[in-house]
């Protein structure tokens, strides 16, 4: 053997066989991680019990003076409350999770959960409602602490296992939360044996379904604070970081929670007790590495290519078969809906770890967003059947089949969350990352909706390329998102 050839050996041979060099998979933490999944049953319950209700209440309210044209403004006002003041807490509360740890922070938004629900729900005026919404999102910043508390209680060989699991709270909760909205609302007038003689019920009809998700996440937050274990490694005590105790040298201090510290002067110690650097805070100028940037950006071209689906999808089956739509009464629009729910929480847990792992987390994320371009090209391919034949078996059959290839589109979800989890400096700044990325979303989320339904509604009224103009502008921002896509590592950071 030639020394060259020796030279190469030695690089390219492994030291141990494959078989040593594979990491023993680490079993999750299943009663701790089963408690995190049932809190985060909490918000898909809240946030989508109001949609089967929220035409009829806005109609109720009389704001619109019997304008019909102006119901969806309304109701879309209303649901774009809740993000957009989400956007503007959920970095922060992510950040004061790094430092007073993620339980107390769980705790505050479990509370302004179930307080903005029972407020929603006793409302008579629209800007009720806007107050409700705008306390619900400003004070709940738990998914993105969540997150951070999935991350802290995995390593590299189970979390895309238990990323896996993650869909299972979402697609519960949009399962459960029309179902309440649409079967408790008015219960005076649905169930009359019962709370027909109740003036209250009367004067409040929407109460009940409200106040069903609203009594759940007072339960939540008392498992949380009985048996929920923190997982920042020395937190900040809450009386410290509130002023309400002097702090001691080298305690976390509000102005590195707000960014005004130098980043030299980052935390060293807490409560007099040096820190690893893995377990020091960093400045918020600190998380905009290119890691970070990369990473939420994709996250949040995946919620605007995600959530202009979701927001189509339905008004696509209300629109009569003419305009370009289905004309599916709501009873069906939610049958065909709930389908996905249960076809995404089944997919995502038997099968998102095994694809992941075996696919890799980039290939699978650009795989669930290029996904997005045969559902886009499938509405009008549906309506042109249905226009040609009426709504038949062959036209239900087109709609399952898009529902189903929908999933392949929240598989990313999965996958970008693992980059998050590992683009985040260090340890202890993983709240933040969080919650830089969430706000993110929270702004695609906000204006996403909006804007996708605003064209549609352009494009069928003046028959824009068929009435089809918003399918092309949607299909142009799928291909934009792959392009960002592309920007993600081969594998994901490990450093």
């Amino acid at each position: 053997m030639t020394a060259t050839s020796r030279i190469e050996a030695d690089e390219e041979t492994p030291l141990l066989p494959e078989s040593e060099l594979k990491k023993k998979v680490t079993p999750l933490p299943w009663g701790q991680f089963s408690l995190v999944l049932f809190l985060q049953l909490a918000e898909p319950l809240t946030s989508n019990v109001i949609y089967p209700f929220a035409p009829q209440l806005i109609r109720d309210l009389g704001i619109t003076n019997g304008d019909e044209s102006k119901v969806g403004h309304y109701v879309g006002l209303m649901q774009s409350l809740f993000f957009l003041t989400q956007a503007f807490t959920v970095l922060q509360w992510s950040r004061v999770s790094d430092s007073i740890g993620r339980k107390p922070v769980i705790l505050v938004g479990l509370f302004g959960l179930s307080l903005s629900m029972y407020c929603f729900g006793l409302s008579t005026t629209f800007w009720g409602l806007v107050l409700s919404r705008s306390l619900n999102g400003a004070l709940n910043g738990n998914i993105g602490v969540i997150k951070s508390m999935m991350a802290e209680m995995t390593d590299t060989t189970n979390i895309s296992t238990a990323f896996a699991y993650f869909p299972i709270a979402w697609s519960t909760g949009s399962t459960l939360g029309p179902i309440i909205g649409g079967s408790l609302s008015k219960p005076a007038e649905r169930f009359p044996e019962l709370f027909g003689n109740s003036e209250f019920f009367k004067k409040y009809p929407y109460f009940l379904p409200c106040a069903v998700p609203a009594t759940f996440t007072l339960v939540a937050w008392t498992v949380t604070f009985l048996f929920l274990k923190e997982t920042v490694h020395s937190p900040v005590p809450l009386a410290e970081f509130l002023g309400l105790k002097k702090k001691k040298v080298g305690s976390l201090t509000a102005d590195c929670i707000n960014g005004n510290e130098d980043e030299s002067s980052a935390i060293q110690s807490v409560n007099g007790i040096d820190l690893p650097e893995e377990d020091k805070p960093l400045p918020l100028r600190s998380l905009l590495t290119p890691r970070v940037i990369i990473a939420a950006g994709n996250y949040a071209s995946l919620s605007l290519v995600d959530i202009a689906f979701r927001a189509i999808q339905p008004l696509f089956l209300s629109t009569p078969i003419e305009l370009g739509g289905l004309g599916l009464p709501p009873s069906a629009i939610g049958s065909f809906l709930s389908v996905f729910g249960i076809l995404n929480g089944v997919f995502q847990v038997f099968f998102f770890a095994k694809i992941n792992d075996s696919w890799g987390s980039k290939n699978l994320f650009c795989f669930g967003i290029a996904s997005a371009i045969p559902l886009f090209a499938s509405f009008p391919l549906i309506n042109l059947l249905a226009r040609y034949q009426g709504y038949s078996t062959l036209v239900s059959a087109a709609v399952y089949t898009q529902i189903a290839a929908s999933v392949a589109l929240s598989l990313s979800y999965g996958a970008i969350f693992i980059f998050i989890s590992a683009a985040s400096p260090n340890r202890a700044t993983l709240g933040a990352t969080n919650g830089l990325s969430q706000m993110s979303v929270s702004i695609m989320r906000a204006i996403g909706p909006a804007s996708a339904n605003s064209l549609f509604s352009l494009s069928i009224a003046h028959g824009y390329l068929g009435g089809y103009l918003v399918y092309y502008i949607l299909l142009a921002v799928v291909c934009l998102a792959l392009v960002f896509a592309s920007m993600l590592p081969r594998h994901v950071w490990t450093d």
